[in-house]
């Protein structure tokens, strides 16, 4: 006789484990949310589908976590798979120009204001993008951090405090070029 029954079922008849069906619901009701993130961790939309694809297939072919972490258990599958995609190391250059494209390939004063904040993330190298998403958009531990990236605390702090001001340099950026543009257009 054991103690734990992992196959009890609660009293209002349903299993409190997720069922594959709760998954492709989340993937279904919030597909947005999830390719953003795949997406903010590839830097590229053919890649970040092939991660979101991945997300679902794994999810769905029968993980047991309680039905309450299936939101949560979703994006760590994405993040993992985003990892194994692109496999981000300490060390790579910065990107010669931005992942992100606006339309047109307008310029930065022609950027929407919404979508200046997304360009500073996707200007971030692979490694310090992955590294800001998950500490601070994601809000991941330094400890949660260090493990799925395979690093140390030290180099996960130094890379988020990288990734903060090259995400600020590129927002004064932006702002300094609105306000000089807006003055030179009152004169």
């Amino acid at each position: 006789m054991t103690c734990f029954n992992t196959q009890r079922i609660p009293e209002n008849g349903r299993s409190r484990y997720a069922t594959a069906e709760d998954f492709r619901e989340l993937f279904t009701e919030d597909p947005k949310g999830l390719y953003m993130l795949s997406f903010l961790l590839t830097g590229n939309h053919k890649k970040a589908e092939q991660c979101f694809v991945a997300g679902l297939e794994d999810c769905v072919d029968g993980n047991v976590v309680f039905q309450e972490w299936v939101g949560m258990w979703a994006r760590r599958v994405i993040v993992r798979n985003a990892i194994r995609i692109i496999a981000p190391h300490k060390g790579q250059p910065q990107p010669t120009q931005s992942a992100y494209q606006p339309a047109d390939k307008r310029s930065v004063l022609e950027m929407p204001v919404q979508d200046v904040p997304l360009a500073s993330i996707l200007r971030l190298n692979d490694f310090e993008r992955f590294v800001y998403v998950l500490s601070v958009f994601e809000r991941f531990s330094d400890q949660e951090c260090v493990v799925l990236l395979g690093i140390s605390r030290k180099e996960m702090r130094e890379t988020r405090a990288i990734a903060v001001q090259h995400i600020s340099e590129f927002e004064r950026e932006v702002t300094e070029s609105i306000t000089d543009a807006s003055s030179t257009g009152n004169r």
